[in-house]
């Protein structure tokens, strides 16, 4: 697992990335700077990285770190999308599984859209 941490204003966690493809593809990618954008308790944000999607998902856990291919998109899931059922959170349709948050996900509650993002290796 290849570790990293995200970080928005007061926020600060790391978090591990699987060994797929996509994962590697924005390991090496990384530092990288973008800017937030909210969905429900999703923070997503497009990144300088291309990929298919890979062992796709459309239901993932509170801390799940995803890849949303449609607009090569980081997603970070801390609680329910508007899409969510009562017992699943769901993006808005499937995304490659990247990894997880090593911290309280619901911390992102602070984030908002707009606010910068950074993501670098440890």
């Amino acid at each position: 697992m290849k570790k990293i941490i995200i970080k928005s204003g007061k926020v600060s966690m790391e978090a591990e990335l699987n060994d797929s493809k996509t994962s590697e593809l924005i390991y090496i990618s990384l530092p990288m700077e973008c800017d937030a954008n909210t969905w429900g308790e999703e923070i997503y944000f497009p990144i300088p990285v291309k990929a298919k999607l890979e062992n796709g998902v459309s239901a993932v856990k509170e801390g799940d770190l995803g890849y949303w291919p449609p607009q090569n998109c980081f997603c970070m899931f801390f609680g329910k999308t508007p899409v969510s059922t009562d017992d699943e959170i769901r993006p808005a349709s499937a995304v490659s599984p990247l990894g997880k948050m090593l911290g309280n996900p619901k911390e992102w509650k602070k984030v908002h859209a707009g606010d910068k993002i950074t993501i670098e290796k440890i």
